[in-house]
């Protein structure tokens, strides 16, 4: 059965009355009386060939049928407004596209947002992740973050923070605890993310020469390279600001040897014809302080799931 259009102000009706299961009140918020409203009620029941309502001398209550179909409505509504707020967004809030690479987002961007949020509440955060360089025209995102040598054509280019590549592994990979010199490495399972600096880089960096490297498991993005090394598949060489917060977890700990500079930076990027608005303005300086802070913010857990007794109240 297809609800009629016309019958739709009774539909709205009927999810106001199943909010507040009474007549009265739902025609007091709709300035209508109990008996229009009753009636709209009716003209569904009909309609749909079954009973919405019991009716009671103390009131109404929503049948098993009735609660179905206010269950729908509510959805129903509440996803109209969601559109009708879209259409029509609030004076006080602002839009921001922001684009970057999955690895950083993941490990880096999205830990620190709460901190950017509650310094600007009314800023909304759009945040695409691409390996390419989207555009950046009137219809896309305003700011981008990017690893590279800091010249793309069209954008300018703001550096960010360096970085530099460590081996990392799960300490439960068999072998890790005897680790005591970087060639030792070579005889564990390695992992590739396919970047311009691989193991030969950082294995000539750290002077082991003549070393025949075994072949490596090879992953496309950087953070399934680090996610397979969590769960012990191997040793991967990871970005320093990829590592961190799997390092403070200790889901990986550091293996012997050098920190080797990344030919590659993180730089903050935007069309060079397009002004910044001071919301981008407002972010990128967000960005730049928060670069200076190594420590990637790690969630508090709450005392019971650490078996932590709860703090009294305030006295």
């Amino acid at each position: 059965m297809i609800l009629r259009p016309s019958l739709l102000p009774a539909l709205g009706v009927f999810a106001v009355a199943a909010r507040h299961q009474n007549f009265a009140h739902a025609a007091e918020e709709l300035h209508l009386t109990a008996s229009a409203v009753s009636h709209h009620v009716r003209k569904l029941e009909v309609l749909l060939g079954t009973v919405l309502f019991q009716r009671h001398a103390r009131g109404v209550r929503l049948t098993a049928e009735g609660r179905q179909l206010a269950d729908a409505a509510a959805a129903a509504l509440s996803d109209l407004n969601a559109v009708a707020g879209n259409l029509h967004p609030q004076a006080d809030i602002v839009p921001l596209r922001v684009t970057t690479i999955r690895s950083l987002s993941y490990c880096w961007l999205v830990p620190r947002l709460a901190r950017f949020t509650a310094q600007y509440p009314q800023v909304r955060i759009e945040l695409q992740t691409s390996t390419e360089l989207v555009r950046f025209d009137d219809t896309g995102p305003e700011l981008g973050i990017r690893y590279g040598l800091g010249q793309w054509p069209g954008l300018r280019a703001h550096h960010l923070m360096d970085d530099e590549l460590c081996p990392v592994a799960s300490p439960a990979l068999a072998g890790v605890a005897a680790l005591r010199e970087p060639a030792q490495i070579a005889a564990l399972p390695l992992i590739s993310d396919m970047s311009p600096q691989g193991w030969r880089d950082w294995f000539r960096a750290a002077g082991v020469r003549g070393l025949e490297l075994p072949s490596v498991h090879s992953f496309s993005d950087s953070t399934d390279a680090m996610r397979a090394a969590v769960y012990g598949i191997g040793a991967v060489l990871a970005r320093k600001h990829i590592a961190q917060p799997y390092l403070q977890r200790y889901e990986l700990v550091r293996l012997p040897g050098p920190a080797l500079k990344a030919r590659y930076a993180y730089y903050v990027v935007h069309a060079e014809h397009r002004p910044l608005s001071p919301t981008a303005v407002a972010f990128m300086d967000w960005l730049k302080r928060e670069a200076l802070d190594e420590r990637t913010p790690i969630p508090a857990l709450p005392d019971e799931l650490l078996g932590r007794p709860a703090l009294s109240g305030a006295r």
